[in-house]
């Protein structure tokens, strides 16, 4: 039982540390640039339009390569 507490307080220290280690990285970052923003906004549109792609090929079973093993088979 005690080597569950302890194991649950590191895991709990680890976790509070990357916390802050993330919120310091994100408090240092300068502020963006209007054309930043749009360079970001454009490859967060791309990368979602790439998912949407990615998933209709999936379902159509086109994705070009080994097409999905079905278990019936």
């Amino acid at each position: 039982m005690v080597l569950v507490v302890i194991v649950g307080v590191a895991l709990l220290g680890l976790v509070a540390w990357a916390t802050t280690v993330l919120i310091r990285r994100e408090r240092r970052r300068p502020e963006m640039t209007a054309d930043a923003h749009r360079i970001e906004s454009a490859a967060t549109a791309g990368i979602r339009d790439a998912r949407r792609r990615a998933r209709a090929l999936d379902r159509i079973g086109g994705g070009g390569g080994i097409g999905r093993l079905d278990g019936r088979e």
